[in-house]
Formats: C-alpha cells, structure tokens, sequence
C-alpha cells in the first residue's frame, strides 16, 4: 500500500513539474509580436488603398 502511495505522489510531482515548465513570452517579445501584427495590418491596408486608386484611375 505505502508503494502504490508512494508512485502517486511521484506521478503528481512529475506532471507539476512538466505543467510549471511552460515557456511564457516575455514582455519583450509579447511586444515585438504586437509590433509585428500592427505593421501587418498597415502594409494590407497601403495595398489595400493602392488598389482601389488603381482601380478609380481605370
């Protein structure tokens, strides 16, 4: 009985541990990605804006 207790106490520990590992971004790079997406958008909307101007002078 103390063996079986003793795995389950082990197995809880290991996948705490694996769960506590997790790698999480950092401000930094939650930043960076921000930035990233913004830029994104913008040239999407230029080509956005080129198009429709091209189309109008058409």
């Amino acid at each position: 009985m103390k063996k079986l207790t003793y795995i389950f106490v082990l197995l809880f520990a290991t996948s705490i541990i694996f769960i506590g590992c997790r790698k999480e971004k950092s401000t930094e790079e939650k930043i960076e990605d921000g930035i990233e997406e913004v830029v994104d958008d913008v040239k999407d909307a230029t080509e956005d804006v080129a198009n429709e101007v091209e189309d109008a002078v058409d």
